[in-house]
């Protein structure tokens, strides 16, 4: 039996013990999806919460003297991490795949970010291309994997979802002013508007824990591209890479970053919908055939 089965196993054999409790009454309910709802966002974000976990220990434990640079060991254990994702069967080949690819995507985008000053990595390491530290490409790789683990951990269908060449030309628009906006103006705005114009009727269900919630999904991209930079709050903390502005002491990123975050999320975003094209939602407040818990629906 896998990790990821005996792990299912024991979040089903406490929902039975729990869900006499919780049908005591609508306060209890409210509780107890609120808890399974907490358990299976952390459970998403395992990759990225280990990734977060690691720039913080090494941050404050890493010994100066080690004969191993602090960013190639992260290189080494974002190796390890996702290997052994696969290898527990916590996550899929397709969606590795996809992560691969938002992850050279990614480190591209970060040599030519470094080469014009936008940010920099401050210690030294062997493990890099371009002045980048390829640990760097796994933390965008974060991004893609909690999205496609999200999608089936909550069972998420979509009600008004637009055509998919329109996300493919937000997606690779957005990519393109990352590049473009150093040399002529940047379109960002019209990038906003059009994500407002095409998702804005949009919605999603989840589920967590019996019956299917509703949310806009612009609220939805809002609130993951919130959490990305409360993380990438925690990333230049540690130290793992900082803007021109904290070279002299670290002080929170500017809330302007939400909409960059936003931008490249849609990126991650269209290419997990690769591996998870997206599916039609029944009804509002229907319930679901999904096991409680840590299920992931196929």
């Amino acid at each position: 039996m896998s990790l990821n089965d005996r792990i299912k196993g024991r979040v089903i054999a406490l929902d039975r013990r729990l869900a006499p409790w919780a049908a005591k009454s609508r306060a209890h309910a409210f509780a107890y999806e609120f808890l399974l709802f907490g358990l299976k966002q952390a459970w998403a974000s395992l990759f990225g919460g280990l990734m977060l976990g690691l720039l913080l220990a090494t941050r404050l434990w890493w010994p100066n003297d080690a004969p191993l640079a602090r960013y190639d060991f992260l290189v080494i254990a974002a190796l390890a991490i996702q290997t052994g994702l696969i290898a527990l069967r916590l996550e899929r080949w397709n969606e590795a795949l996809v992560i691969l690819i938002f992850h050279v995507v990614g480190t591209a985008m970060e040599v030519f970010k470094i080469a014009h000053g936008s940010w920099s990595y401050p210690e030294p390491s062997v493990l890099r291309l371009g002045g980048v530290p390829l640990f760097s490409g796994f933390m965008y790789g974060c991004v893609g994997s909690y999205m496609a683990r999200a999608i089936r951990l909550f069972d998420i269908r979509f009600e008004h979802y637009p055509p998919p060449w329109t996300t493919w030309v937000l997606a690779l628009g957005a990519y393109v002013n990352f590049f473009t906006h150093h040399y002529i103006w940047d379109f960002r705005w019209l990038l906003f508007a059009w994500s407002v114009l095409i998702f804005g009727r949009a919605w999603f269900q989840f589920t967590p824990w019996l019956k299917a919630r509703r949310m806009p999904m612009l609220l939805g991209f809002f609130l993951v591209a919130l959490f990305i930079w409360f993380a990438e709050n925690l990333g230049t903390f540690a130290n793992a890479w900082i803007y021109p502005s904290q070279r002299d002491g670290w002080h929170m990123v500017s809330p302007a970053k939400l909409g960059s975050w936003y931008l490249l999320m849609m990126l991650s975003y269209v290419l997990v919908m690769v591996v998870h094209p997206p599916r039609m939602a029944p009804p509002p407040g229907t319930l679901r055939a999904v096991t409680p818990g840590l299920d992931e629906p196929s």
